[in-house]
């Protein structure tokens, strides 16, 4: 079933009126995060892994509750004051916690307790929300999925999965037993599991019609469940009151065109894919007619979308790359996932706010929310909301204003951020986020991500650029921004090249104007990756046309961590290199001087803070009346994070000795701290502020790396310096 008509009108849409928010003034804003580590048992170390999968919220909309895979439990929260949500306690079961929803004054949550795929087995227990006494627990007699339960509360519906082995025949189905769906009634709001009911799900779909794998359910007011076969490409709807199937269609395929196929490190958007199975993941109902799907892909598609059918089986409105395109415009999209299935959207949510119905798309790689109003026709895009790192699922509190996402990645093995429950508030003030996002050029995006330098126009006051590093590294780029514009704009991408061709084994970090229309950048090194230390000036179309290599005396004594920012005064180049070389004392690096018409090399030392965990290293440098500003930072995020700051050397100070002797150290000042700005979003602090300008009319910008959404929440921030809420004059800021 494809919609070629629909998939258009989706595409030019996206063409139009990328980055321009709806017109109603309402938007969503984040307000606190919740990391889940807060709620690990007392008996178990902070480090244990966790996670928020599923969630879902009291009636009152006062408590959240989740389930935890890796702990196998399920975390409750405290959000009386969503600003300031506070752990209530954790439940420890013996099998693995699949999915969550609320009935009253209890949750129900199906356990996983399969010995293996060709033994599933599982069960759906009740918990009393305050005390979380036991109230029933019944056998499901399969591997459970998705749970929902019915909005008049007289019944729960299980999709029970037994999930094949994707290792065995290279996953292919069929691998049985086969799935079916669970109905279970509530008989005074407790589960009555002695009249449970199972139905089959055999022999509907085209795809392994004998093996199907149920995989979300939803319930309208009417008491029909809608159940997504995702493996299986099918729908079928069920009366949860019979038990009986009253209808099943196929999912349907979708072309796509100038979609990103390739997992090359450069985001291309130029490939085709054709008849792609949708394989939809999450289904909600947005009434009782019609109901939404997202189309994440598991088996062998996976559309990148999400689409709206109504009971019939008819798609009313297929988005195409119109999700999948404003999350490449605010810098989220996970070049990783190309060859597979693209920005990924997993998780929806649908809700009424203030007599306005909303659709909520997750991408689970992109770490980003998408805010559709549905106008009963095409959805109306309202705004992207950042998330944790994969987002998973989303609990609407209409009554209260307030959204909540379960973010499930934990990253405690590698050091990165921990899982996430975030809030957000409806409000009538413009989205705070994204802060900076590209524009359409021809009808693709602008694909950018992983920005590690800026520099202001010295001739523009509202034009700064800024590079890419090695996470692109078959694209390094120059980006232009016009930073008038809220949110500012990424206008154009200026390929780096040489000899016709995109440069190999850059790590972009740094980047200055060299005075004649064109740049100097610095490229960071490694040697034991033959990645060269090295500045390349280009013109101004990004042609490189002289490389300067660092010195032997330099290189003695190289270590990994090389050249993070450079600065142009007059006819020195100043480079901010991150972290201590083998010549360093402890708690120093260096800036490295060097002369453009003599060849000249030198340097000063430059004192970091003591690192309480971690490091704390360099990531910019830039020159202004008569000083270098730095950016210091220690590599610690969330609430460990201490160090992001910006320090000021004057160039009086700053009198570089000849390298491999030895080198004077400068006196720094501290003049701004960042870490209120990396609060300000309402997410945890991320490490990585790498870029500062200071434009020719005083105002300074900052802006983050987003690691190319690897590993990582995938936001970008950019921002005006500010102080006592007005921006900072650096014009005036004489030292």
């Amino acid at each position: 079933m494809r919609t070629q008509r629909s998939l258009l009108f989706s595409l030019l849409a996206v063409s139009v009126s990328a980055g321009v928010h709806a017109t109603d003034a309402s938007s969503f804003h984040r307000i606190s995060a919740f990391s889940t580590a807060n709620n690990i048992p007392p008996h178990l170390e902070k480090t244990h892994e966790s996670s928020a999968e599923i969630i879902a919220a009291s009636e009152d909309g006062n408590t959240l509750v989740y389930s935890d895979s890796p702990l196998k439990g399920v975390g409750i929260v405290d959000i009386t004051n969503p600003k300031k949500p506070k752990g209530k306690g954790f439940i420890t079961f013996d099998g693995e916690p699949t999915s969550i929803d609320v009935v009253g004054n209890t949750f129900v949550t199906a356990i996983n307790t399969s010995e293996s795929y060709t033994q599933p087995s599982g069960y759906l227990t009740q918990r009393d929300l305050n005390n979380t006494q036991s109230l029933a627990t019944c056998d499901l007699g399969g591997q459970p999925d998705s749970v929902a339960v019915a909005k008049d509360g007289s019944f729960v519906a299980v999709a029970i999965e037994n999930e094949r082995d994707e290792d065995l025949n290279d996953g292919v189905l069929p691998q049985f037993p086969a799935g079916h769906l669970s109905l279970v009634p509530l008989k005074n709001g407790v589960l009555d599991c002695d009249n449970l009911t199972r139905v089959a799900m055999t022999g509907l779909s085209d795809i392994a019609p004998n093996d199907p794998e149920p995989e979300f359910v939803d319930i309208n007011s009417l008491g029909e469940v809608v159940v997504t076969l995702q493996e299986n490409n099918h729908i079928v709807l069920v009366d949860g009151k019979k038990g009986e199937v009253i209808a099943d269609f196929s999912a349907g395929a979708v072309d796509l065109k100038n979609v990103d196929v390739d997992e090359e490190r450069a985001l291309t958007f130029a490939g085709t894919k054709l008849a792609v199975k949708r394989e939809p993941d999450a289904v909600k109902w947005l009434d009782d007619d019609r109901f939404v799907t997202a189309n994440e892909g598991d088996y062998e598609g996976g559309s990148r979308g999400f689409t709206i059918f109504d009971k019939r089986g008819k798609v009313l409105f297929e988005s195409g790359l119109d999700f999948e395109y404003r999350v490449a415009l605010a810098g989220h999209y996970p070049e990783k996932r190309s060859g597979n299935k693209g920005a990924e959207p997993e998780g929806l949510e649908v809700a009424t706010y203030n007599g306005q119905r909303y659709i909520f798309v997750m991408s689970e790689r992109g770490s980003v929310v998408g805010v559709y109003r549905d106008t009963g026709a095409a959805p109306e895009f309202v705004q992207l909301l950042p998330s944790g790192i994969s987002p998973e699922s989303a609990a609407a509190m209409p009554s209260r204003g307030l959204l909540a996402t379960a973010n499930e990645k934990d990253l405690i093995e590698d050091g990165g951020a921990r899982a996430h429950v975030m809030l957000y508030e409806i409000s009538n003030e413009a989205p705070a986020y994204p802060q900076i996002e590209s524009v359409m050029v021809d009808g693709k995006p602008i694909g950018w991500g992983a920005l590690s330098g800026l520099v202001a126009d010295p001739n523009k006051a509202n034009t700064l650029y800024a590079v890419n590093d090695s996470f692109y590294k078959a694209q390094p780029s120059i980006f232009v921004i016009d930073a008038a514009s809220t949110p500012a704009k990424i206008t154009k991408r200026i390929p780096v090249m040489k000899d016709g061709e995109s440069v190999k084994k850059l790590d972009l970090e740094g980047i200055t104007t060299d005075g004649k229309g064109g740049f100097w950048l610095a490229s960071e090194g490694r040697a034991d990756k033959g990645i060269a230390h090295a500045l390349y000036r280009t013109d101004a179309n990004g042609n490189i046309i002289e490389t300067v290599t660092f010195p032997a005396e330099l290189m003695a004594v190289e270590k990994r961590y090389g050249a993070e920012g450079i600065t142009r005064v007059g006819d020195n180049l100043w480079i901010a290199i991150q972290r201590g070389w083998r010549d360093d004392p402890e708690n120093t690096v260096k800036l490295v001087q060097y002369n453009t018409k003599t060849g000249a090399w030198g340097a000063v030392r430059y004192p970091t803070e003591k690192a309480a965990t971690g490091w704390v290293g360099l990531s910019e440098i830039t020159a202004h009346e008569g000083a270098l500003y730095i950016i210091e930072r220690d590599s610690q995020i969330g609430d460990a994070a201490k160090v992001k700051q910006l320090t000021r050397v004057m160039l009086a100070d700053a009198q570089p000795a000849p390298l491999g002797g030895e080198l004077p150290t400068v006196r720094k000042k501290v003049v701004y701290d960042f870490l209120p700005d990396l609060k300000a979003q309402g997410g945890y602090v991320t490490d990585k502020i790498e870029g500062f300008a200071i434009t020719k009319d005083g105002r300074a910008f900052a802006v983050t790396d987003n690691d190319g959404v690897d590993d990582s929440s995938g936001e970008t921030f950019f921002f005006a310096l500010k102080k006592e809420g007005k921006v900072l004059d650096f014009a005036s800021m004489r030292p």
